[in-house]
């Protein structure tokens, strides 16, 4: 139940709009997802994530290449800032690795 509470708590803060789309990571313990989402006209801008796809190495590494592709994605549909949407998790490990990829792709946020 906390982590809903946590969640909520940070997307209280937090809103995508067509200059800034809110870009949002969900980790699970096998998978990484990571979205760009304008809440104004509620579409999802661009998509990633290591469902479907055989990726090798640590969960970090995964993070880092999921960060890199949802940079490159974000180009492609022309965005260059966004909101960081962290959820529920903290600011570190797998999340600050695909946060440091997305960044050395050209993502600000």
């Amino acid at each position: 139940m906390n982590k809903l509470f946590r969640a909520k708590r940070t997307r209280a803060k937090i809103h995508g709009t067509a200059d800034r789309p809110r870009l949002t990571v969900h980790l699970s313990n096998q998978h990484i997802t990571a979205q760009i989402i304008d809440d104004d006209k509620k579409v999802t801008l661009a998509y990633a994530s290591t469902v479907g796809k055989k990726m090798t190495g640590s969960m970090t590494e995964k993070a880092a290449k999921i960060g890199e592709e949802i940079a490159k994605k974000a180009k492609t549909a022309k965005v260059k800032n966004v909101v960081f949407d962290r959820g529920a998790k903290l600011y570190a490990g797998r999340m600050s690795a695909l946060a440091d990829a997305a960044r050395k792709e050209g993502l600000e946020f």
